[in-house]
């Protein structure tokens, strides 16, 4: 598929949590269609070229997005992929997990915004791509921290992308649903083989498409997005769930 999208071809391009799961899927689906992609995690990032960085510093990412400039020569493309999340109620919230989950999550991004989109409005080119969640509109108990984080970061890119769109800018989101993951793996279980996830999601119909979406599936729709075929959409949240939102 990247191989026919326009655009990617030397292309500077730095992928936040590229380490694993959907970031690695998209950095490895941006270097085969030719773009010079550099990751930006606290993981190592194993035969990728990147620079390792806590996002939940803000010194550390303003540090980052200089270096990713300095070592790319041009960032074309930004995808903020890096995400954690912190579970339990309003009334047990943890201050400080709320206050990392948010640094990671939507700070981050938004200073990578700052740094980064200036020169690609001085270009007149550049793609950003922020991964949200469907958490960015539907709430589920005890994920206060990612639902705000997320649905932060969606109005963030909206944002932007009025501000940026006529320089060249394209700023858009995509939101996943269910994505096999390690995120999905709680208390060494993935949730995606639970009895609750079989009955209620796939035997039950909440997911129409009937199958968690794999890392691939996601890296498809933000690489696009992040090629010059996208042409014409800016500010928008491109939910890829399977289908999970269209119903109730």
């Amino acid at each position: 598929m990247t191989a026919k999208l326009a655009g990617l071809g030397s292309r500077g391009a730095v992928v936040t949590g590229g380490a694993n799961g959907i970031g690695a899927a998209i950095a490895g689906r941006l270097r085969d269609a030719g773009a010079r992609v550099l990751v930006l995690d606290v993981e190592d990032a194993g035969d990728v070229a990147a620079l390792h960085v806590d996002l939940a510093d803000p010194d550390a990412v303003i540090a980052a997005a200089a270096s990713a400039a300095a070592r790319l020569g041009s960032v074309d493309i930004l995808v903020n992929c890096a995400g954690i999340s912190s579970d339990g109620p309003v009334t047990e919230l943890d201050l400080a997990e709320y206050h990392r989950v948010l640094a990671v999550n939507l700070h981050a991004p938004v200073l990578l915004m700052r740094e980064l989109c200036g020169p690609m409005r001085a270009a007149g080119y550049g793609r950003v791509v922020n991964v949200t969640s469907v958490h960015g509109r539907l709430s589920e108990p005890g994920a206060l921290a990612y639902d705000v984080s997320k649905a932060g970061l969606e109005a963030a890119t909206r944002t932007a992308a009025i501000e940026l769109a006529a320089a060249g800018v394209l700023v858009n989101a995509v939101a996943p649903g269910f994505v096999a993951t390690r995120m999905s793996i709680v208390d060494g279980v993935s949730e995606l083989e639970s009895d609750w996830f079989t009955a209620g999601y796939l035997r039950g119909g909440r997911l129409p498409i009937g199958r968690a979406a794999t890392p691939a599936d996601i890296a498809d729709a933000v690489v696009w997005l992040a090629s010059g075929s996208n042409a014409y959409i800016a500010g928008q949240v491109l939910t890829v769930d399977g289908g999970l939102s269209a119903r109730f």
